[in-house]
């Protein structure tokens, strides 16, 4: 079977602040990552054989009609992506296997959102999830990952109070993190008291346990590695993708432990098997997760082999995944910090990784970062999809 590695580089990145962007448009956000993703490759629209679209929330299409016009695209295939917040990832994943395939050398991912204008605090979600002829009545996201956090206190003896501490030095490092990158969404600092008194969301989670909800777009710029070493511009390859879709196996299992999140483990061996990944606690150089609520970011260590089951409390007091531990996560603050428009989200990741590897950060950096990893994760505990990507340098 072939695989994914080192057939397809990414040549330009590029990628909006995140927040809340009153004054700007879709379109408009579609534009800032494009240019600046058109700049950083020293290519322009023209060069574009195919490009991917990732959107969750359909404003008025369902297409890939923003993205053209936008950027005045001549009538090229535009495929739109969604897969919740594996969206962005999903559409470059796709692309991908555009370049791979030979059906194109060289194509546009472009991953958008712009959910402030819905009005509410939180994501727009208005229907009820249908199985079969059953309805399932809609769970606001806090309250499930609040489950999976009172889950893991108990199965490990955590205490209420030693749970919280240890969520909260997570949301510390990531604000920390973030208040250094100048397209972060939440700039600021915070302490591990100010998470501990902070309003109750869900309990046990507190306002500083869950990531904003925001508007931004990213976008990246991939082609073949021997049209990448013509251009003689710095650029990263694809070492592994890996995506896994649950079947809501967990929720029908009287058995599942909720301490761990099955597609993450299943995706993330994907990737590894083809990036050639023994030990990924000990060859990636940083990973970028989907921190969406403080004890995800927890339980990603676990499951994605950074941490020995359980074990996660230890290396989190060490400061292992701080900024100058042996695995920085989330070197960008995270969805914490630097905010979550859904579709765009895993692209920011990729952006993220793509400049620590070429060793330009716009914020911390990770000296000599040689392998990198993303993940999201999409859905409720019990029934998510997960997609993981490696990226590594040339050498």
């Amino acid at each position: 079977m072939g695989g994914i590695k080192d057939r397809i580089a990414i040549v330009g990145m590029g990628c909006t602040k995140f927040g809340e962007h009153w004054d700007k448009g879709l379109e408009d956000l579609i534009v800032e990552a494009a240019l600046e993703a058109f700049s950083d490759a020293g290519m322009q629209a023209a060069d574009i054989e195919a490009a991917w679209f990732g959107m969750q929330y359909a404003i008025g299409t369902a297409r890939g009609t923003p993205l053209a016009h936008a950027l005045k695209l001549d009538y090229l295939p535009i495929t739109r992506v969604e897969n919740a917040c594996c969206t962005g990832t999903d559409a470059f994943r796709n692309a991908c296997f555009g370049v791979a395939s030979g059906m194109y050398e060289t194509a546009l991912v472009v991953g958008v959102e712009k959910i402030k204008d819905s009005g509410l605090s939180g994501l727009p979600v208005s229907y009820a999830p249908i199985w079969g002829s059953r309805v399932e009545p809609p769970v606001p996201a806090p309250v499930q990952f609040a489950l999976a956090a009172t889950r893991y206190f108990s199965h490990y003896g955590l205490s209420y109070e030693e749970g919280k501490r240890l969520l909260a030095k997570i949301a510390v490092k990531n604000h920390k993190n973030g208040l250094k990158h100048p397209k972060a969404h939440l700039r600021r600092e915070i302490t591990v008291e100010d998470a501990l008194k902070a309003p109750i969301v869900a309990w046990p989670l507190g306002l500083y346990d869950c990531c904003p909800v925001s508007d931004g777009a990213a976008a990246a710029i991939i082609t073949t590695p021997e049209r990448a070493r013509r251009l003689s511009r710095p650029f990263t390859l694809v070492k592994g993708l890996g995506l896994a879709c649950g079947a809501r196996q967990a929720l029908l299992d009287d058995a599942y432990d909720m301490v761990h999140f099955e597609e993450s483990v299943r995706a993330a061996k994907q990737a590894y098997s083809q990036a050639g990944i023994k030990n990924p606690r000990e060859e990636l150089s940083l990973a970028v997760v989907h921190d969406c609520f403080t004890i995800t970011e927890l339980i990603i260590y676990e499951d994605l082999g950074f941490s020995r089951r359980g074990k996660a409390k230890e290396d989190i007091e060490a400061g292992f995944f701080d900024i100058d531990g042996g695995l920085p996560v989330n070197t960008d603050g995270g969805l914490k910090c630097f905010g979550h428009p859904i579709g765009a989200s895993g692209l920011r990741m990729l952006y993220e990784v793509h400049n620590q590897l070429l060793g330009r950060p716009l914020g911390l950096g990770v000296k000599n970062a040689k392998l990198g990893l993303t993940h999201n994760l999409g859905g409720h505990p019990g029934h998510f999809t997960c997609a993981v990507c490696i990226l590594g340098r040339e050498d």
